[in-house]
């Protein structure tokens, strides 16, 4: 018989409950074991209530603990028993039919594809269901409650089978970073869509921003009425199905040899873990890692408690762990922030900010490794002339674009108007209009090669050619830096702004390598603390937003879009300064950045010390990644496509990789910025989202050409 070993690819982690499915143990020792998972399970459903009874006793009203009591025992207060049956117990069922979901979703998940880091969220389960939400609201169409379940669940198990797709090495499953990479890159791609769609159509979307943060505010019992009977069928389906899940986790070729249809049940899994997920995102919104941190915190319990590893017990133990996350959060956010305050800050934000700690925390639980390259282009098919004819052909299109670039925007220009403004012969109106025009030009251009350059170290580094900028948490870092200034010194220029960014983002990349470097720096875990930095940095920033006024809200939300409205030359100096200072830097380290780009064992025996010189590249990407969203705002994806395409188009060597990446990203930023200026003038797109909708489909073909070639 083939071992489970053999279908278990490098880096997946089985989880818990594969442990002896098959196994009776001695003979009535099977109710003794499993007597402590029963209780420990009955000892959940304790916690559940208390935390219910703590529950219904919060909010914005003055209804407490005595004037429930009193309709406990046949009292008439009017004023209670309203703020009780329509606020009260509303969202509390949301908050039980919620955890429920995405407790379960999240271990199926996590079963099927054999890797604890599955969830909803990392496999974009979540940015799918939103934005398929988002698009029927765009149209203007309202939906039942059950209508709109159907919309997210086509939006889900869309994006879910995406990732699981795409990051599959040949079929064989999905490694850890490499899962959690595929699945926030296209969460990236969808977020930024959505959020295109917001900008676009505010009026049909009101008030969807908040909710895309996960609340459990509701208007009646009702939504949660019609959807629990969905969640239940759901759980009875998979209980049906605990014995082969439980072989399945073993791995394929046992599964096969002990009679499961490995892919019916995957499948099946997938697709009602996805029709979970879709029913907490009609009912609350995407309430973040719950279905990452509960099944996760079960199946920790379930390797210490005999009994609890099979599926019939794993399935209602995450389901009550993921209602204890989900009213903890609420319990925790309404005893932090009050119960009117607390109406206005989601409970997504909370969940969100305790699973990336929690993400945080098994990276640095797992074996630190750093695997050899895939997907590195060492040599291309043409010749050295060739390539360096690619280059200069690239500036030569940088120029042009960025000539055209000069001349589109809501007032049209000719050639002659651009010469005339050089040579200080233009009238006002061409003077004006290129006062403010060429900043903008110049801004993208200098932040698209610093982002592009950032992503060529960071994928070096990181030895995995899907990374990007945004692992290391600087951008997230940065928002939240600069959100803070807005949102407290609403008066603020951009100086303050850019310097709020800068210090977010070495605070993040601080926390990031301070937790990373006694591994030496090694891939796997600087990946995933860095998405948990980011998950976080995310969440708190929308808690900013949402908790201020509505101008400072666009005003962030415009920002975090990435935006080069109103920048001006000066403003542009410390992001110049930086790239001059970096470029030659890197080019001296071409040489290192190439052999840590290959393996480890390569650079010790040529006698680099891998953790120093991780270290510094990755400083000077934290520094063009920070003075670049410092200056322009959150730009995605151009750290990520520009340096693939860049050894797509020379090879593998930095001497030519950093050159053609920088001209490539700055080409990208340029065009998309032109783009979100032109296409709907006078109103504008910001770049951040144009890029991530160019870049998106790249990315996808970039993924399923890596997983073929895997």
């Amino acid at each position: 018989m083939t071992s489970s070993a053999s279908s278990a690819p490098a880096g997946s982690a089985a989880p818990a409950g594969s442990a002896s499915p098959t196994g009776p143990g001695p003979a009535g020792g099977v109710p003794r074991l499993r007597l402590g998972a029963v209780a420990l399970i009955a000892l959940g459903v304790v916690i559940v209530a208390l935390l219910a009874a703590v529950h219904v006793t919060q909010g914005s009203a003055d209804v407490g603990l005595p004037e429930l009591l009193g309709l406990v025992t046949g009292g008439t207060d009017d004023q209670a028993t309203a703020v009780f049956v329509a606020s009260r117990v509303p969202r509390l069922a949301a908050g039980v039919v919620v955890g429920v979901a995405l407790g379960v979703a999240g271990l199926i998940l996590q079963s099927v594809s054999r890797n604890v880091l599955a969830s909803p969220d990392t496999l974009a389960v979540n940015a799918g269901s939103y934005l398929a939400v988002v698009v029927v609201a765009s149209f203007g169409i309202a939906l039942p409650v059950v209508g709109g379940g159907a919309v997210a669940f086509i939006g889900g198990l869309a994006a879910a089978g995406l990732v699981l797709a795409l990051s599959s090495a040949g079929g064989r499953g999905s490694g850890t970073a490499r899962l959690v990479l595929a699945g926030s890159a296209i969460a990236l791609a969808l977020t930024a869509l959505t959020t295109m769609l917001l900008l676009l159509f505010p009026e049909r979307t009101t008030g969807l921003y908040a909710w895309s943060n996960g609340t459990l505010a509701q208007t009646g019992i009702g939504p949660a009425a019609q959807l629990a009977p969905v969640v239940a069928v759901a759980i009875a389906v998979l209980c049906f199905f605990a014995r082969q899940l439980d072989l399945v986790a073993l791995g394929d070729d046992t599964a096969t040899v002990l009679g499961v249809d490995v892919r019916r049940t995957r499948l099946v899994g997938v697709v009602i873990a996805v029709l979970l997920s879709a029913v907490a995102v009609t009912l609350t919104g995407p309430i973040g890692f719950v279905g990452l941190a509960a099944p996760a915190i079960v199946r920790l319990i379930a390797v210490r408690v005999p009994g609890m590893q099979k599926h019939v017990l794993l399935i209602p133990a995450a389901a009550i762990m993921g209602v204890i996350v989900v009213l903890g959060a609420d319990v925790l956010l309404r005893l932090a922030f009050g119960g009117q305050a607390a109406v206005e800050v989601p409970t997504g934000v909370v969940t969100t900010i305790f699973g990336a700690v929690f993400l945080v925390a098994l990276a640095l639980r797992s074996r630190a490794t750093s695997e050899a390259a895939t997907g590195f282009v060492i040599g291309a098919g043409l010749s050295r002339r060739g390539r360096i004819a690619v280059i200069v052909a690239e500036a030569a299109a940088v120029v042009a674009v960025g000539f055209v670039s000069l001349l589109l925007g809501d007032a049209k220009l000719l050639g002659g108007d651009v010469l005339n403004w050089i040579t200080g012969q233009a009238g006002p109106l061409v003077e004006f209009v290129m006062n403010t025009r060429a900043p903008r030009v110049v801004a993208a251009i200098l932040a698209g090669a610093a982002l592009a350059v950032a992503g060529t170290v960071v994928q070096a580094v990181s030895r995995n050619p899907l990374a990007e900028p945004a692992i290391l948490g600087v951008t997230g870092g940065a928002g939240v830096g600069a959100v803070l200034v807005i949102t407290f010194v609403p008066l603020a220029g951009f100086a303050a702004i850019t310097a709020g960014g800068l210090v977010g983002a070495a605070a993040a990349a601080a926390i990031v390598f301070g937790l990373t470097l006694r591994g030496g720096l090694a891939s796997s875990r600087l990946i995933l603390v860095g998405l948990g930095v980011s998950a976080a940095a995310g969440a708190i920033t929308a808690m900013l937003i949402i908790a201020t006024d509505p101008y400072n809200a666009a005003k962030a939300l415009t920002w975090m879009s990435g935006s080069t409205y109103g920048r001006t030359f000066p403003q542009l100096i410390p992001l110049l300064v930086v790239l001059m200072v970096s470029l030659p830097v890197l080019a001296s380290m071409r040489r290192e950045l190439d052999l840590l780009a290959f393996d480890d064992d390569t650079p010790r025996v040529l006698g680099i010390r891998l953790g120093p010189a991780r270290l510094w590249l990755l400083v000077i990407s934290v520094a063009l990644t920070a003075t670049a969203v410092s200056a322009v705002g959150v730009i995605g994806f151009v750290g990520l496509v520009a340096p693939h395409a860049a050894r797509a188009l020379v090879g593998g060597r930095h001497a030519l990789v950093l050159p053609l990446a920088a001209l490539l990203g700055a080409l990208l930023v340029t065009v998309a910025d032109t783009i979100g200026r032109t296409v709907i003038a006078p109103g504008q797109l910001p770049a951040g989202l144009v890029t991530a909708v160019v870049g998106a489909p790249y990315f996808v073909w970039l993924l399923w050409r890596a997983r073929r070639t895997a």
